[in-house]
């Protein structure tokens, strides 16, 4: 892992993937026309979430934008609601993260302070909840805010290793996604973050009770493109920002966003009744993305990539 994270490895490797980013931007070529095509196939029906093409490059297919209506936002005026970020696989990670030291969790160690490159708002998150959204490679790869408020900092620029993460396939380890996973390699990571300052159910119009959720942009597999809009770079100070508003998308991989909560704010995941909680897959996908059962060692194969 050295190899890649540090000297000549890493130059020769982000490079590397340099030159396959400028290649999934190349207009027109024949070979991301092709790539287009397989994938629109694979994802058959699933299509019909999105605007439709054309694509002049694989990464404009790749950030396609959904249809208006298919993702309608819940209790889009009731800020206790809190929205999953982006077409993801959720998990909670763990529900007492140290800023400075890696404390074992559940077998799961996790360190604010360095995922929010030094940022002073990560005391905020102390003995909070951190939950793992995880974007699968063939899913809708923009990311949305989780609540409605306004966005006190963010940064899409923190270095990390272009070449992502070595070992994508444990975050898939059991069925409960994510967990049990040693989230602190992700400080090496290309990635960015958003601060959202937001009010709590508690809060009356005379006295508002305001509180931190923090979203970390972690780019994973061979992926060096975290990218926010520009309403939400280079802040000169708080922006206002809506629940299930756009802030950015990952280009060419898979990817992942960790939601941050304070303490005893973001206790549990919460369904209603009716509500989806998963789909029924085809083996084949299941095969290629996720695990077998609960009860064994991961099967899981390497990730599709393009």
């Amino acid at each position: 892992m050295v190899f890649v994270t540090c000297g000549p490895g890493h130059k020769m490797l982000s490079d590397f993937t340099h030159l396959q980013g400028m290649q999934m931007d190349e207009p027109d070529s024949q070979r991301n026309k092709n790539l287009i095509k397989s994938w629109t196939q694979d994802l058959g029906d699933k299509m019909k979430d999105y605007k439709p093409g054309p694509w002049s490059t694989f990464n404009e297919f790749f950030v396609r934008e959904i249809a208006d209506g298919k993702r309608p936002i819940a209790a889009e005026d009731d800020n206790s609601v809190v929205v999953a970020p982006a077409d993801c696989v959720i998990n909670m990670i763990v529900d007492d993260l140290k800023e400075d030291t890696p404390i074992p969790v559940k077998s799961v160690t996790m360190n604010v302070k360095q995922l929010l490159a030094g940022s002073r708002y990560a005391r905020s998150f102390l003995d909070g909840t951190a939950v793992s959204c995880i974007l699968m490679p063939d899913s809708y790869h923009w990311y949305h805010a989780p609540v409605g408020g306004e966005l006190v900092e963010a940064r899409d620029d923190i270095a990390g290793s272009y070449y992502g993460m070595r070992d994508f396939p444990e975050l898939l380890d059991k069925g409960d996604v994510g967990y049990g996973y040693d989230y602190e390699m992700f400080d090496h990571f290309r990635r960015g973050y958003v601060i959202i300052k937001t009010q709590y159910p508690e809060s009356t119009e005379s006295d508002p009770v305001e509180g931190y959720v923090g979203m970390v942009t972690v780019g994973l597999n061979s992926i060096a493109s975290v990218n926010y809009l520009n309403k939400f770079r280079n802040l000169n100070g708080p922006v206002t920002v809506k629940k299930g508003e756009r802030i950015g998308n990952f280009k060419y991989g898979g990817s992942l966003n960790i939601l941050l909560f304070e303490e005893n704010r973001f206790p549990a995941l919460q369904m209603l009744q009716g509500q989806r909680i998963g789909t029924l897959e085809q083996v084949e996908r299941t095969n290629g993305l996720f695990t077998g059962s609960y009860h064994t060692q991961s099967r899981r194969r390497r990730p599709l990539a393009p």
